[in-house]
């Protein structure tokens, strides 16, 4: 590496032209929708095409997507749109190594303009070669967390996968280990639940198999960028339920030592402020990459004797679970989940045995996850530690 010399001082408006975006319907399109976390929906209609996509107000203001194809914009979000002699993915990187969400306005709603955009000063790499080097080193990392993040997906689909086949379709292995009830196993129609369910099978309502314990309260001044405890919080779960290591926070305040818990437990938002509801009610397994946690009110722990962690995980990630559940949330800015709506659901209760089958399947596949979780935030801080070096012109690439 060496000393850069084809930097100039200028602000991002040379680079690209900021548009707020504007809401629109999800139907059976395949037109991505963005917000500021992302792709919200589909639609059949674009408002932009090869852009950036910037979270403009709430949790995710300052965060940047990148889109080369037709997308919409919601209003919560605002398109960037390169100017003709710009290189894309090159301001996507600069946007990334700017940290926008310190330069919100607003308290109770953060809140990001085009005009604070417009004027954010920035150094300039002018050589096109050298902005692609620039892209393609950091872009070899991004694709190596890329492909850990498809590898969970396909583990975490292997987990949902069987257990709809065992636990929603009552295919699990019978006796003669084929699938119960594709050949043949009698099956009994319960009027609770309106279904047939497998012959011996008891129904019940999961009020009498669960506990709650809600986390702490905090404050802003509570929260911190990397010192103190992990943090598990709403932004710590995304739009599926899955844990974000993104969201983790750090908790710096004071707790009582039974608000710890270990890496392994259960747990669901009982918050939410996404419009839809996405998220109340979802809930994952911490995975093994914290030593010790604490968790915020805007979550609770789930503990259960007769059903365990991986059966439940796939229950409130479920979208007959869920479609249930978001009812019981209220609220105008904030929803707030009525734990009365988890404890009135009524379920299948599963033989012992089989559940302890699926435990089996699924403890190897959270030590997988864990571990990749593990590697690709090892690979986001040597990114984020070169980012900023690479685009301010204190180091460049040789050729």
């Amino acid at each position: 590496m060496s000393k850069a010399n084809s930097f100039q001082n200028g602000n991002l408006s040379q680079l690209m032209f900021f548009s707020n975006g504007k809401s629109t319907d999800k139907n059976n399109g395949n037109i991505p929708i963005y917000g500021g976390n992302g792709i919200l929906g589909y639609t059949s209609k674009s408002n932009f095409s090869n852009i950036l996509i910037i979270g403009r107000v709430g949790a995710y203001c300052g965060s940047v997507h990148i889109e080369p194809n037709d997308c919409w914009v919601s209003d919560n979000a605002i398109a960037a749109i390169p100017n003709p002699n710009s290189y894309n993915y090159y301001n996507y990187y600069l946007l990334q190594s700017l940290q926008l969400n310190s330069k919100k306005v607003g308290s109770s709603q953060p809140l990001l303009t085009q005009s604070i955009l417009n004027n954010i000063s920035v150094k300039i790499e002018l050589n096109k070669e050298k902005q692609k080097k620039i892209v393609f080193i950091l872009e070899k990392i991004d694709k190596k967390i890329e492909l850990n993040n498809q590898i969970n997906a396909e583990l975490e689909s292997m987990a949902k996968t069987l257990y709809d086949y065992w636990f929603v379709q009552f295919d699990f292995p019978d006796e003669n280990g084929k699938p119960y009830k594709s050949s043949g196993g009698k099956m009994v129609y319960n009027s609770v639940l309106k279904r047939e369910i497998p012959e011996g099978w008891e129904v019940d309502s999961l009020e009498k198999h669960l506990i709650f314990k809600r986390g702490i309260s905090y404050k802003s001044t509570d929260i911190s960028g990397g010192d103190g405890l992990p943090f598990i919080n709403l932004n710590s779960f995304s739009l599926n339920g899955q844990f974000k290591f993104d969201g983790t926070k750090f908790f710096s305040g004071k707790y009582k030592i039974d608000s710890l818990y270990s890496c392994g437990e259960l747990v669901i938002a009982v918050t939410d402020v996404t419009r839809n509801a996405d998220i109340i009610g979802k809930a994952f397994i911490i995975p093994n990459v914290f030593d010790k946690v604490l968790i915020s009110c805007d979550v609770a722990s789930v503990k259960s004797q007769r059903l365990n962690k991986f059966f439940l995980e796939q229950l409130f990630n479920s979208y007959n679970y869920h479609n249930y559940i978001k009812y019981f949330a209220s609220g105008t800015l904030v929803l707030h989940l009525n734990l009365d709506g988890i404890n009135w659901f009524y379920i299948a209760l599963p033989p012992l045995s089989l559940l302890e089958k699926y435990e089996e399947y699924c403890a190897p596949i959270l030590t997988k996850k864990s571990k990749i979780l593990e590697e690709n935030n090892q690979l986001k801080q040597f990114r984020d530690f070169l980012l900023p070096m690479l685009m301010n012109g204190q180091v460049t690439i040789k050729d």
